[in-house]
């Protein structure tokens, strides 16, 4: 098991399994990007264990608050987390490849006259650097206000890591 795993585990986090979308949709996509030493990292939402995704769906400053917000910003970085797991596998360390989180893109869906987007996307932040520590885990990043996502998810958050080249493991 990874030191990452093992940090997840103490936390009494688990990593949910692949998205599952609505019926008829089709995400042509990969949730990761391996290139290089890069991983780029499409926009995820929160997640329920089994997959689908989490509720309360809706508006921050309408449907939602803050808290609502920020829990869904939790789940979406273990949502993101599950997805990086898959990509790197469970070859020597998996997670632990992760060396750096360096750009985060979170995305909040808004009511208009909502601006606490910051405090919601920090339910990301705040669960990365419990798991990957300060040095590792800090990252730069925007969090703004969008008019609509996907399935009136709440957040969607996309973002890029540096990993350690996998010969050195």
């Amino acid at each position: 098991m990874s030191k990452i795993e093992a940090r997840l585990r103490a936390l009494g986090l688990t990593l949910p399994p692949p998205t599952q979308p609505p019926p008829g949709v089709i995400l042509p996509f990969r949730a990761v990007r391996i290139i290089g030493n890069r991983a780029l990292i499409s926009g995820h939402g929160p997640q329920n264990p089994d997959g689908s995704f989490a509720q309360p769906l809706g508006k921050l400053g309408r449907e939602l608050s803050v808290e609502q917000g920020y829990t869904a910003a939790r789940l979406t970085a273990l949502s993101i987390l599950g997805s990086l797991h898959r990509a790197l596998g469970d070859t020597p360390r998996g997670l632990d490849r992760i060396a750096g989180w360096t750009r985060v893109f979170g995305m909040v869906n808004s009511a208009p006259g909502f601006t606490q987007q910051p405090s919601v996307i920090n339910g990301f932040s705040d669960l990365i650097l419990e798991v990957f520590g300060p040095e590792v885990g800090a990252h730069s990043r925007s969090a703004v206000g969008m008019a609509e996502l996907p399935f009136s998810i709440p957040v969607e958050i996309e973002g890029e890591v540096e990993l350690t080249p996998s010969k050195s493991w």
